[in-house]
């Protein structure tokens, strides 16, 4: 599948959709952090991506019509985790 991480995701994130044979790239490497949400998700539907965010205002379906995109994956992890918390979520995705 065809991804792009959003900027509050890492190399570490990135390495594992790259390890499970993605095609993914990030917002950081191609200089759009901080760029508008219109921006990003327009970006996203061109390239036939789907966005992985932390960022819940792209849970509005309003403004960001699934059937337009190739996806967004909206991510919910407790508030600052911490590494005990992201070690348990990677080693329950390793199962």
């Amino acid at each position: 599948m065809r991804f792009k991480l959003d900027e509050n995701f890492g190399k570490w994130t990135l390495n594992i959709f790259q390890a499970a044979g993605h095609d993914v790239r990030t917002t950081l490497d191609e200089g759009m952090q901080g760029c508008p949400d219109r921006h990003l998700y327009d970006a996203c539907c061109k390239e036939r991506r789907c966005l992985v965010t932390l960022d819940l205002d792209f849970s509005d379906v309003t403004r960001f019509p699934p059937e337009q995109g190739s996806g967004i994956a909206v991510i919910r992890v407790p508030r600052n985790p911490s590494l005990a918390v992201l070690e348990h979520l990677h080693a329950v995705k390793g199962r």
